[in-house]
């Protein structure tokens, strides 16, 4: 398991981040949905939590195959998917990543926004108190994201709101700017398998890193966008978005229904309790599937012919008369 906390500062304050995160994930889960991988939203309603109040619970499933690095793509189907299950009770939300094909791995986010400049060092005493984490600052303005994902309009140190004047940010813009608020994310990865968990862990914390990076300058350059909008209006541009995206990814059928599996007992089911309900198959993944169709290896030759044990081999040799018959015995 390895554990780090996030603390992103944003030119805003919490009760204006509570449209701008949701139209920035619409937005963003939109863009980078494309060719059958993206973003597919399953669920998207409203829930009450006896602790937390009243919320809105989503599942989606990410497909992202292409993503992966070449070690990864080795060792999971062509069809790979995470399902993202959030509970969003803003200022507080839960976020879990699973994936039934690695019933060991685990993602889960806790996120609490302040109005403040990422200066509360207690913010989850009653989540993490006593576990060692990690706590790492994300500047959106001076941090360097992945060249590939660069956008000069989406540059905090370019842009400029015309709603709210804010934005052309400089090094050093969270010791004065005002308002400002900050992303608390506490984020738990696991993957427990022998030889690849620092590994993997590693790896998707980086990924995670880079992914709130580019989402929060979005959040910011896309301020304009969103300022005016009720939470009425966000909503239905979610919705919108949503439906246009599940569009735009296609949609994967289950190749098989669940119900005509028989469950494993409860002793050897290892998933997570908020592991998918993602439909299973006795059959092996393609990648380990032995071709029905192997083709025959052409430096054999398709018959072996025995010589006839009554007859002897006939030779051909230079200067020597061709003979067409088997040779005779010597007479004694």
């Amino acid at each position: 398991m390895l554990l780090k906390e996030y603390r992103i500062c944003m030119p805003l304050t919490v009760e204006e981040y509570k449209i701008g995160q949701l139209y920035m994930i619409s937005k963003h889960s939109h863009e980078q949905s494309d060719r059958g991988e993206g973003v597919e939203v399953v669920q998207n309603e409203p829930f009450e939590d006896p602790h937390h109040g009243n919320g809105q619970f989503t599942e989606k499933r990410v497909y992202l195959n292409s993503k992966l690095p070449s070690w990864a793509r080795a060792v999971v189907p062509k069809i790979f998917y995470v399902t993202e299950k959030a509970w969003n009770y803003y200022p507080y939300t839960i976020t879990e990543y699973t994936c039934s094909f690695l019933p060991k791995f685990s993602i889960h986010i806790e996120t609490k926004y302040e109005d403040n400049k990422g200066s509360n060092d207690r913010i989850f005493d009653n989540e993490a108190k006593d576990l060692e984490r990690e706590v790492c600052f994300i500047d959106i303005a001076c941090d360097e994201i992945p060249e590939r994902y660069y956008k000069e309009s989406e540059d905090p140190k370019h842009f400029k709101s015309e709603k709210t004047g804010r934005g052309h940010l400089r090094e050093g813009w969270r010791d004065s700017h005002q308002p400002i608020m900050c992303s608390y994310k506490l984020v738990t990865v696991k993957f427990e398998v022998w030889g690849l968990q620092t590994r993997v862990e590693q790896f998707v914390h980086k990924v995670v890193r880079d992914i709130l990076l580019i989402g929060h300058r979005q959040a910011f350059a896309w301020v304009d966008e969103w300022y005016d909008m009720t939470m009425d209006e966000v909503r239905e541009f979610e919705r919108a978005t949503q439906e246009a995206t599940n569009k735009k990814i296609g949609v994967f059928p289950p190749a098989i229904s669940i119900s005509s599996i028989p469950l494993l007992p409860s002793s050897v089911r290892s998933a997570p309790s908020s592991a998918p309900s993602t439909p299973l198959s006795t059959d092996a993944p393609e990648f380990l599937s032995v071709p029905k169709d192997r083709p025959r290896k052409k430096s054999a030759p398709e018959t072996l012919t025995l010589p006839d044990p009554e007859k002897k081999a006939t030779l051909n040799l230079p200067g020597t008369p061709s003979l067409d018959k088997p040779c005779q015995p010597k007479s004694e």
